[in-house]
């Protein structure tokens, strides 16, 4: 048995409970580089905490398709992630909000192509899940040398169907 999902268009109302919708939609917020270059500054609220600092990985992931069963979510305590494709393909994203209990019921969202996101400390989310291949990711997230990592299995797992 499993429990439906049907993914939205990731906006930055409606992940902001979960992190940062890193994009550059609208003006810049200044221009730089003699004009020749906007820069859409501070997008993201990066958290490393105390013993850690910010260090960029790349991660390479293999495509998933609609239907995807959603069996574990994860986070990360000591800091935030950010995921920027290398890319211009869709990628899904999964986040859960806490409760007592462990996460609770999931939400789906496909980005635009376009979009990198940034998953603030502590918040539940699905492993890395692109729609396409490549699967290349810049990813900004901690490093030190405490565990960082917390798994929740699903005791019935979710299935993400298309819209």
């Amino acid at each position: 048995m499993t429990r439906t999902l049907a993914p939205q268009p990731l906006t930055a109302d409606a992940f902001a409970p979960f992190g940062d919708v890193l994009d550059a939609g609208g003006s810049p917020d200044r221009l730089i580089n003699q004009g020749l270059c906007g820069r859409f500054h501070d997008r993201a609220r990066l958290d490393f905490g105390a013993g850690g600092r910010a260090g960029i990985s790349i991660f390479d992931a293999r495509p998933r398709a609609l239907p995807y069963r959603l069996e574990m979510v994860e986070r990360h305590p000591e800091g935030s992630q950010a995921f920027l494709p290398m890319h211009q393909n869709p990628f899904m994203v999964i986040v859960a909000p806490d409760t007592a209990d462990g996460p609770g019921t999931p939400l789906a969202f496909v980005t635009d192509g376009a979009q990198g996101i940034n998953f603030h400390r502590n918040i539940w989310h699905g492993v890395l899940t692109p729609l396409a291949s490549p699967g290349r990711f810049a990813v900004i997230d901690r490093i030190g040398t405490t565990a960082n990592l917390e798994e929740y299995w699903f005791e019935t797992p979710w299935e993400v169907r298309g819209r």
